[in-house]
């Protein structure tokens, strides 16, 4: 071998015996400041969980030896500034979404009132007579009509004052709103099933005097014209939506 080949022979060599403690440096670096490995078992268990862990449970999947509490508590520190925090639940652990977060988990929800059969009656009654006075209510239940009743069919927001009937004492008349339609799927109130429809779902027995028959709703929003408009203090009963009595939308001719 000519000297200048044995030159960078040994230059070569040098070079990586020089080069060689700095890359097995390098590589165990990563070695050196990998995470416990008992921290990635703890959060494996913790996240499987369905309920909080306790810290004796938690000891028994882990290797002998382990110092739960101070792993849990390091696990803790790693997740305190995340979205989702480790946290202790009395004796036990378990992840929560942080608390600076909680709204954006927070859904609003119309909790479903069931109503009673009263309710029912009365509010078939108004869909099918409108308008129809609470007097005539009664006639047609056979029973006194409970204010609750029509206050409870007036915060569903299916039934709405409509006017006044020009009787004595101008009792106030109802009718069913828009919200009716859409809550049982109708387009208008002349999809309402009749009296045949009626009886194929069983809610007849057939036993029906001779002239019985159920009412067809009108869709005309316009008031009989034994009806009159409602007035301002009407509507500070609370009973009916503020509507401007002075436009042509609050009127009805």
């Amino acid at each position: 071998m000519s000297q200048g080949w044995q030159n960078t022979a040994c230059d070569l060599s040098e070079h990586a015996t020089a080069a060689s403690p700095e890359a097995s440096q390098g590589a165990e670096a990563p070695a050196a400041e990998q995470r416990p490995e008992e921290l990635r078992l703890i959060e494996a268990l913790l996240f499987a969980a369905k309920e909080p862990l306790d810290e004796k449970t938690l000891g028994k999947r882990l290797p002998p030896g382990t110092d739960v509490r101070a792993s849990l508590k390091r696990l803790a520190l790693e997740y305190a500034p995340r979205g989702v925090n480790l946290v202790q639940i009395g004796n036990t652990w378990a992840f929560r979404t942080a608390n600076d977060l909680a709204w954006l988990l927070t859904q609003e929800a119309v909790e479903p009132k069931k109503l009673s059969r009263a309710a029912i009656e009365t509010l078939a009654i108004i869909a099918y007579h409108q308008p129809v006075t609470r007097a005539e209510i009664e006639e047609i239940r056979g029973v006194a009509a409970a204010k609750g009743t029509l206050d409870v069919l007036l915060e569903t927001g299916w039934i709405r004052p409509r006017g006044r009937r020009k009787a004595p004492g101008r009792p106030l008349t109802f009718g069913t709103t828009e919200g009716f339609l859409s809550h049982f799927g109708l387009e208008r109130l002349t999809d309402l099933p009749g009296l045949d429809e009626l009886k194929g779902a069983g809610l007849f027995d057939g036993h029906l005097p001779e002239n019985f028959r159920v009412p067809a709703p009108s869709d005309d929003p316009a008031l009989n014209d034994d009806e009159e408009p409602l007035e301002s203090a009407d509507l500070d009963l609370g009973l009916a939506p503020r509507l401007d009595l002075t436009s042509d939308a609050g009127t009805c001719e």
